[in-house]
């Protein structure tokens, strides 16, 4: 009996495999390493493999066999926002293709426990500040639309052949669990701005004139290690006969301005700044958290960490 992990060698699919590990689960690892890094998995079994390839369905219903997997855990995904506006065939190719080849393994195999990492990408500009699962879906890319289909394909599955799923729509994920599992990629606010200061430049700040306390938008910070606490009790929650919802947020229910990020990452290195302002970005909503109460109340899930323990975890890592 083991989990399979997609995308377990990257950033937080390494936080999740090594708490699967923690409580002695047996794991199996897909990724195509074109961002993981083989040396986070551990002990864990491991396949190479671009899930959208025409022979994914057969090597992971191979795998799933052999390994005897009983439960899947679902991150690899292309996540670039940018890009996927100016490649949205790939993101199509890529994330729902990908899904597809997953979803048929599962069925051909039996095996019918997923979780799935969806995004807060999936609401797309919301006109409340915090959003419940039950808020409209309206994506305003491909990346966010990506997830939101993927969504549908768990739906339609457990529909069509009886399989348990939980999407957890992640909202902004920073921190590190564990030194060696930072994150490498420099693509979110945070190792953005470390990058910055580590390069000897100002960091960027996109609108300072939004409807926010100072003019910053607002975001929902997560730690990674909670939130990879949050995939293990989905997991958990998929053994039970009754489930009321499929669909859960991962945040911490506040937010955090960016410049009150800058300013926690000035106390934490010690670095005292400048900042460079330039006009708004097209599409990012001037604030953007979490209704948690949903997992909090199903799960028994809650963030443990605030914005300094990301930080400060984040930097560490990296010094």
């Amino acid at each position: 009996m083991s989990v399979l992990v997609t995308g377990g060698a990257g950033y937080i699919g390494s936080h999740v495999v090594r708490l699967l590990h923690q409580r002695s689960e047996p794991v199996v690892v897909v990724d195509d390493l074109s961002s993981g890094l083989l040396d986070r998995i551990g002990s864990s079994q491991f396949v190479q493999l671009d899930l959208a390839s025409p022979e994914a369905t057969q090597v992971l219903a191979k795998t799933m066999r052999e390994h005897k997997v009983t439960a899947v855990i679902h991150l690899a995904a292309k996540k670039q926002v940018g890009v996927s506006v100016q490649q949205p065939e790939l993101y199509y190719e890529q994330n729902i293709g990908g899904m597809a080849n997953l979803l048929a393994a599962m069925r051909e195999t039996g095996v019918d426990r997923l979780v799935f990492s969806s995004s807060a990408a999936t609401y797309g500009m919301p006109d409340v500040d915090s959003v419940t699962e039950e808020s409209a879906c309206s994506p305003i890319n491909p990346y966010g639309e990506t997830k939101l289909i993927g969504e549908w394909m768990t739906a339609n599955a457990t529909r069509a052949w009886g399989l348990r799923a939980s999407n957890l729509r992640y909202f902004n994920v920073a921190g590190a669990g564990w030194p060696e599992l930072a994150d490498t990629a420099v693509m979110n606010l945070v190792p953005i701005v470390f990058a910055a200061l580590r390069a000897g430049r100002t960091p960027v700040v996109f609108g300072d004139d939004y409807p926010t306390a100072d003019g910053s938008c607002i975001r929902d910070y997560v730690h990674v290690h909670d939130l990879a606490e949050a995939h293990l009790s989905a997991l958990d929650y998929l053994e039970r006969d009754e489930r009321k919802f499929a669909t859960f947020n991962v945040g911490t229910g506040a937010g955090s301005s960016v410049f009150e990020v800058l300013n926690e990452v000035k106390r934490v290195t010690g670095i005292d700044f400048e900042i460079d302002i330039q006009p708004r970005r097209a599409g990012d909503p001037p604030s953007l958290c979490a209704d948690v109460s949903r997992i909090e109340q199903e799960l028994g899930w809650k963030a443990k960490q605030g914005l300094p323990e990301i930080i400060e975890s984040a930097w560490s890592a990296i010094s």
